[in-house]
């Protein structure tokens, strides 16, 4: 029988329960970072445990990152396609075997698993006693689901391996952590301002009035986030910097500013607050709806477009990942203007 180990993530367990994935790392690599994404930083001895506790040895500095929640991940468009999974370094040889023995005593699945495990790991086949004598001069390697599982997920079934310090993985596991794979790990902790649009004039909104359309510029500018190993040296940071903001007024009864409802973002404007005395301008970002919302309301959409790249270890210049939107819908009352015949 092989033996394989259990995926535990949040939101998997159901999941877990019946997929597994041979060597695994444990629950407490938490899949890319501890409970609360912040992993420490792991230790060339692994006597605090920090290496096991950071997935991968994936260390996230968020400090250049938008104040969003985690909710506000940019999604990238076209046909990208995130890592599904990848391996990284997990264990030193202490901790290797502390782990694989606890599970010998408290979670076999039988004498021809254990069996086959102790002459792979212990007696020689082709590792003798873990790799003890190798302590700080590598790192044993385990596979990582990605937490969003997206297909493929489960397509790392290396078990568990060594690699020395300065050598490259084996090519049979061509999913190693890189600096590309941390660029898009990266992207995935993006976290861009929501898009509620400010829209006056601020006595509501009328049939046949050009409304303008603005968001704070303040809060859009470029974000970053940087995923490294240390223990590896590589690193890679991804930025996304806003570009575009698009109106969808949520109905067809409506006319945008400019024409396409794609409002460019320039030097950190994201269309134009109102002022009075522009009622009859033309909106540089805005909408004009042609009939009123009755007793309901349009769902007025308004999406920003970021550009999205990265820098790593290696790399002489930026390269581009695929551009990420975010957007939200806001509910928009549309009046009649009153008259008054005399």
């Amino acid at each position: 029988m092989r033996r394989t180990r259990p995926l535990i993530a949040a939101g998997a367990l159901a999941l877990a329960a019946t997929l597994l994935v041979p060597g695994a790392a444990s629950a407490r690599t938490g899949h890319g970072g501890t409970a609360n994404g912040d992993a420490k930083g792991p230790t060339e001895d692994g006597g605090d445990g920090s290496l096991l506790a950071s997935a991968g040895g994936i260390v996230y500095d968020r400090s250049k990152n938008g104040s969003g929640p985690r909710t506000g991940a940019v999604a990238p468009t076209g046909t990208y396609k995130p890592p599904p999974c990848w391996y990284g370094p997990t264990y030193t040889p202490a901790q290797f075997k502390k782990e694989r023995e606890a599970v010998w005593a408290v979670d076999s699945t039988g004498y021809e698993w254990d069996a086959k495990q102790r002459k792979k790991y212990v007696e020689g086949e082709p590792y003798k006693d873990f790799n003890m004598d190798k302590e700080g001069k590598g790192y044993w390697w385990t596979s990582f689901p990605n937490k969003s599982y997206p297909p493929g997920w489960d397509s790392c079934d290396k078990e568990t391996f060594w690699v020395d310090k300065g050598d490259p993985p084996p090519p049979d596991a061509p999913e190693a952590i890189d600096p590309e794979i941390l660029a898009k790990l990266a992207l995935a902790e993006i976290r861009v301002p929501g898009t509620k649009v400010s829209l006056a004039p601020g006595n509501g909104t009328k049939v046949n009035l050009p409304t303008w359309a603005w968001l704070d510029g303040a809060e859009f500018k470029p974000v970053s986030v940087t995923a490294s190993v240390p223990v590896l040296g590589i690193e890679a940071t991804t930025t996304a910097e806003p570009v575009s903001l698009k109106i969808d007024p949520g109905t067809s009864d409506a006319e945008t500013y400019p024409g396409a409802g794609v409002c460019p973002i320039t030097n950190g404007r994201i269309g134009e607050p109102y002022a009075k005395g522009k009622s009859k301008q033309t909106p540089p970002c805005g909408v004009k709806y042609l009939r009123s919302s009755g007793k309901a309301s349009f769902p007025l959409r308004a999406t920003v477009t970021w550009k999205i790249h990265w820098t790593g270890t290696g790399q002489n210049a930026p390269k581009d990942l695929p551009d990420g939107e975010f957007g939200a819908e806001q509910d928009v009352v549309v009046q009649e203007i009153q008259s008054i015949n005399r």
